[in-house]
């Protein structure tokens, strides 16, 4: 029962995050024709997609770890999803022997106005390092 619960409170956390995301813009009909052919073009379109891209959620970690003596097997875990800005969320699941708790937390410029745990910290810390 605890499993069933943890996993509705992360799909709810995961439909809140759809629900507050922007939604991406549909391609047109006709993009190739609208595509420059000289380089200077080229160039403003390539930043547009960075631009664009930016606001991805592209930097995730997740760490995994016993949350209480008792339990083993790594069964907690903690999830970073940031763009490139450092803003996103960290979601966390705590494993007890008998309950699950979720947890969200906002997270700009890569901290968060609530104390993230040390293991909420190191994902984020891990996100922040795959952003090459």
């Amino acid at each position: 029962m605890a499993v069933a619960i943890s996993l509705l409170a992360l799909l709810l956390a995961g439909a809140a995050l759809a629900v507050t995301l922007p939604t991406p813009r549909a391609p047109a009909a006709s993009a190739d024709a609208d595509l420059p052919t000289d380089a200077a073009g080229l160039r403003r379109e390539v930043a547009a997609l960075r631009a664009e891209a930016a606001g991805a959620l592209r930097h995730l970690a997740v760490v995994r770890y016993d949350a209480f003596d008792e339990m083993g097997g790594r069964l907690s875990w903690s999830l970073a999803l940031l763009d490139d800005a450092g803003d996103g969320v960290v979601l966390t699941s705590i494993r007890g022997r008998s309950e699950a708790r979720t947890y969200a937390k906002s997270v700009a410029g890569w901290s968060s106005e609530q104390e993230l745990s040390p293991e909420e910290a190191e994902a984020v810390a891990h996100a922040r390092l795959a952003r090459s």
